[in-house]
């Protein structure tokens, strides 16, 4: 934009967020004693509010929320290697509370809530879609995803399950956010994803070759798999990617950087 303005990021904490100085914020937590309480109300309340006081604020031209994959690839329908997710798809509410994976219920229920606010207001909303998120932080302390990536480094956790992830980096999550932002034209939803990867045969496999040099093949359990589809945050908002190796790489060397590891 050419005229300087004023910005508004909530959840600036964050690991995302520390990156951009939008509504970032919810609670990243995959397990509770009371899952409504601790993880699914905080998430919907938390995006209602920030959107209401954006409803009362004349100034506000565009709200940009921090969503996930998490509120669109747990549809509960079958998918195969062939399937490509994209932002038409939609987590389905049941399907997670099935499954009791509540973070992704959350997200789910704080995105639905937020397009119904967003479209009974009038308010000109975008939401982004992260994968997993890796790369390098400001902040003191470690998000979720980096502290996996550390323990696969220094041993901790002596196994993982293979589930798959769609990776992304924190660098062009807050370059979406900020394309989002500035393009006029950028609506709706985008999906910020770079590489699927089967957590335990890939990136082990990476994190030896980066750290060891060296790494034997890793043999493992094929698991069902889909593609995701990036077209849209690359066409629309002209997002290039950093190559997972790149992220990888410069994740372990921030957490050298900043005491985390040793060697």
């Amino acid at each position: 934009m050419s005229e300087e303005v004023t910005v508004c990021v909530t959840g600036a904490t964050g690991f995302i967020a520390s990156w951009l100085v939008f509504h970032t914020a919810s609670p990243v937590s995959f397990s509770a004693a009371d899952p409504q309480a601790e993880i699914i109300d905080p998430a919907v309340k938390g995006t209602l509010n920030v959107l209401k006081s954006c409803a009362n604020s004349p100034s506000v031209k565009r709200v940009i929320v921090t969503s996930s994959v998490a509120s669109i690839f747990y549809t509960g329908k079958p998918v195969s290697p062939d399937s490509v997710a994209d932002e038409t798809w939609f987590s389905d509410p049941d399907h997670c509370k099935e499954l009791k994976v509540w973070y992704q219920l959350s997200k789910t229920l704080a995105e639905l809530a937020a397009w119904n606010f967003a479209k009974e207001n009038g308010i000109d909303m975008v939401t982004i879609h992260p994968g997993f998120v890796i790369g390098p932080f400001f902040q003191p302390t470690m998000c979720s995803s980096v502290s996996m990536i550390l323990n696969l480094v220094n041993g901790r956790n002596k196994t993982y399950p293979n589930f798959h992830y769609w990776v992304v980096d924190v660098r062009d999550v807050a370059e979406a956010h900020i394309k989002a932002f500035e393009n006029p034209l950028a609506c709706g939803r985008y999906c910020l994803v770079v590489f699927l990867w089967l957590f335990c045969q890939q990136i082990l496999a990476f994190i030896l070759l980066l750290c060891y040099n060296r790494c034997e093949e890793i043999n493992t359990v094929k698991l069902p798999e889909f593609r995701a589809s990036k077209e849209k945050a690359e066409e629309g908002l002209g997002i290039k990617f950093v190559p997972l190796e790149e992220s990888l790489k410069d994740t372990i060397e921030c957490l050298k950087d900043k005491g985390f590891l040793h060697f």
